[in-house]
């Protein structure tokens, strides 16, 4: 057997790679990192403004051929439809989706408001099938493509207070695996990561509350929060050749924090 050639299983070069959510946050490390091993991004977002400025400074540093930007509303059937569509005939073929577009909610299960249930639900699930159908309908008649879902330790663990999002991130590591039982077949591999506690814009608060950074850092093996560039590797090896026969896994990127208890 010959010596595979390593650096051409991680190579991205020339891929299209979607990325959902990713004006700022983990959408914005994981598209950076995926460009850096290659690839052509597109951020999403819904902010204009937001989503902008992300694009031009990624552009500044990847050059302007290397980056685009197409705001629409992953919830929404129809602009998905007309997003994914726009995408593949004004820059390229999908060939690779990271469904990370999420939002989150604090409040009791029983004073939860069924409209902040079905929001989170929708944004943090329903979304994930949505853009994941519409890019895998032209991967598979190309007969390749990889789609990573960003789940959470949530998909495994849960707390009080955030029931909708727990709900979802479950539903999204079971979506996974229903979406490589039907197009592993025709070469779309599909799999998820699931972060630990990142410290990001959007964690800032439980970052600063010395009380929840003690219990993070004590409940998890590494000993610290993690960073979004944690997940940057991971995401360059599932979207990569590298991880051609990998199909419906999760990826925990936790520090130890699904390991123990």
């Amino acid at each position: 057997m010959p010596v595979p050639d390593v650096p051409a299983l991680f190579d991205l070069t020339g891929t299209v790679v979607l990325v959902t959510g990713s004006s700022r946050g983990i959408g914005r490390a994981l598209a950076e990192g995926l460009a850096g091993a290659g690839a052509t991004v597109v951020l999403n977002g819904r902010d204009p403004e937001r989503l902008a400025r992300t694009r031009d400074e990624l552009a500044a540093e990847l050059g302007e051929g290397r980056v685009h930007a197409y705001g629409f509303d992953v919830t929404d059937a129809d602009q998905v439809e007309r997003a994914v569509a726009a995408v593949e005939a004004e820059v390229g073929p999908v060939g690779v989706l990271v469904n990370n577009a999420g939002v989150q909610h604090r409040v009791p299960l029983v004073d939860l408001d069924v409209a902040d249930w079905r929001r989170v639900v929708e944004t943090d699930l329903t979304s994930a099938f949505l853009v994941g159908r519409a890019v895998a309908r032209s991967m598979i008649s190309r007969g390749r493509g990889k789609i990573i879902n960003v789940a959470s330790v949530q998909s495994d663990l849960a707390r009080p207070g955030i029931a909708p999002y727990t709900a979802a991130k479950g539903g999204l590591r079971t979506l996974t695996r229903a979406m490589a039982a039907e197009w592993a077949g025709s070469g779309v591999h599909v799999n998820a990561l699931a972060p630990g506690y990142l410290a990001t814009e959007m964690t800032q608060a439980l970052v600063d509350d010395e009380q929840f950074t003690q219990w993070v850092v004590g409940r998890t093996p590494a000993r610290r929060w993690g960073t979004t560039a944690d997940l940057v590797g991971p995401a360059v090896w599932l979207a990569s050749p590298a991880s051609d026969f990998v199909d419906g896994q999760t990826v925990f990127v936790d520090g130890g924090m699904t390991v123990v208890v």
